[in-house]
């Protein structure tokens, strides 16, 4: 019997000892790999900046710019031409374009690219009595630096060609140091290289940017400088 003893407590040990040592294995959790399915919101579209409405008297120039560059840009070349009579002529690196009753072109050849229009005023300035010549009160040349109204001339200068095509209201033309927009509001330029601009109108010029009015020349009617 002591034998018999023996042997089962022999064989009870022997079963403990086969988990690792006697040490009970322990079962360590899983953690979760769940995936939020919170939905995910777009994004906010950003407010337009783009100003609506045409720039006032004493706008800032910057409110000028962002304005006419809101303007839908038109192709520059289609203005390189202007028709006179039935004739067309090709302006080279020049435009000629219309915005409502306002004429517009460049010439290279003796003003640098510079800007001119004739403007219908309704209250154009008088002849000065040391100007001599045809007098044209809306004849406008708008060099950037300087912005003067009304002058005289002894034959259409550079109009000779005619007039360009039309700007048409919303559109934006970019060439040389300028840009300008066309608007039943009238039509504005800005010349880039002197942060200046300018609305064209029958109402009147309207100057912005450094253009402050001065004391014009003697055949001069109005004029404006930085």
């Amino acid at each position: 019997m002591r034998k018999v003893g023996l042997v089962a407590v022999s064989l009870l040990v022997a079963g403990c000892s086969q988990g690792d040592g006697g040490t009970a294995e322990r079962i360590q959790p899983v953690p979760s790999t769940s995936v939020s399915t919170t939905p995910v919101r777009p994004s906010t579209p950003p407010t337009s900046t783009k100003p609506a409405q045409p720039p006032q008297p004493g706008a800032p120039i910057g409110a000028v710019v962002a304005w006419i560059e809101a303007g839908s840009p038109a192709d520059a070349g289609a203005y390189h031409f202007a028709a006179r009579d039935g004739q067309t002529t090709e302006l080279g690196q020049d435009v000629a374009f219309v915005s409502g009753t306002t004429n517009c072109m460049t010439d290279s050849r003796s003003a640098d690219g510079a800007l001119a229009c004739l403007v219908d005023l309704a209250d154009p300035p008088p002849q000065p009595a040391d100007a001599y010549g045809e007098w044209k009160g809306g004849w406008v040349d708008f060099e950037g630096p300087t912005l003067e109204v009304g002058s005289a001339h002894g034959d259409p200068g550079r109009f000779t060609s005619g007039t360009g095509a039309e700007l048409a209201s919303g559109e934006s033309l970019e060439f040389g140091d300028y840009r300008c927009r066309a608007d039943p509001a009238g039509l504005f330029c800005v010349n880039y290289a002197h942060q200046s601009a300018a609305r064209f109108s029958d109402a009147g010029i309207e100057a912005f940017g450094c253009l402050q009015k001065v004391t014009p020349p003697a055949d001069i009617g109005l004029k404006f400088s930085c």
